[in-house]
């Protein structure tokens, strides 16, 4: 009976942790991003050749995977500690969505060289989880810069009734470890430690529970990976029905 009453207080006490350690990145993190706008502005082959610069750029890059982490353990706590919590599902504008993603990943990409390409129907309107949705393509993102050798592509579309939401690099593509991953994670199984690649499986499970949480008229979304695609490497894909 004890450990029963104490299972909320536990929750809340790991739940305010993350919060907080979810600030104090945010505040490293935007502070990177300030320096780095900076040097950019300078715009010169001598600065991006820079190891101080070079160095920053990589911070920053595993400052945003350390908050992509927190914010998905963030909202699994809500989902499994706090069943109440609000889904907020409404009709948003494609082309809004994507501008808001590319925002938060322009300086990070710029300051590895890696180009954005982005493509999506301007007036399309869908109902999604605006903020899931966000931070699921930031997630695949910051993955893909992994991967990429300088270009990922960003794109929307409409495809049999079902929005589908793509990430793709021009890399060598996944791994076969990988893709089971992929497969497990809407199985709602998860893959483990990956103590090679030091993956815990935790943004593919987080994706896939965002993707199922859309549902409509009997179908419920969907996450995938695959290569090939647009860019030849590897391919994220979220549908939401």
């Amino acid at each position: 009976m004890e450990d029963q009453h104490s299972a909320p207080e536990l929750f809340l006490f790991l739940a305010s942790t993350v919060h907080d350690m979810k600030n104090s990145i945010s505040v490293v993190s935007g502070t990177l991003e300030s320096l780095l706008a900076a040097e950019q502005a300078k715009a010169t082959d001598e600065v991006k050749a820079d190891p101080a610069y070079l160095q920053m750029a990589q911070m920053l890059y595993q400052t945003k995977r350390l908050n992509d982490n927190l914010i998905q353990l963030l909202a699994l706590y809500k989902q499994v500690g706090k069943p109440g919590y609000p889904f907020d599902v409404q009709p948003q504008l494609v082309g809004q969505l994507v501008t808001q993603v590319v925002d938060q990943e322009k300086i990070l990409l710029a300051s590895k060289g890696i180009a954005m390409e982005t493509a999506f129907p301007p007036e399309l309107i869908w109902t999604l989880d605006e903020d899931l949705v966000i931070g699921v393509l930031a997630h695949a993102i910051n993955n893909a810069i992994r991967y990429t050798k300088d270009t990922i592509r960003l794109s929307v579309a409409e495809e049999n009734g079902m929005l589908a939401l793509r990430v793709e690099d021009n890399g060598d593509g996944y791994s076969k470890a990988l893709l089971d991953a992929g497969e497990a994670a809407m199985d709602g199984l998860s893959a483990g430690v990956n103590f090679s690649t030091n993956s815990t499986g935790l943004g593919l499970y987080f994706s896939s529970e965002v993707a199922k949480m859309h549902k409509h008229r009997g179908q419920s979304g969907s996450i995938a990976l695959a290569n090939g695609g647009a860019l030849g490497g590897g391919c994220f894909t979220l549908r939401l029905p």
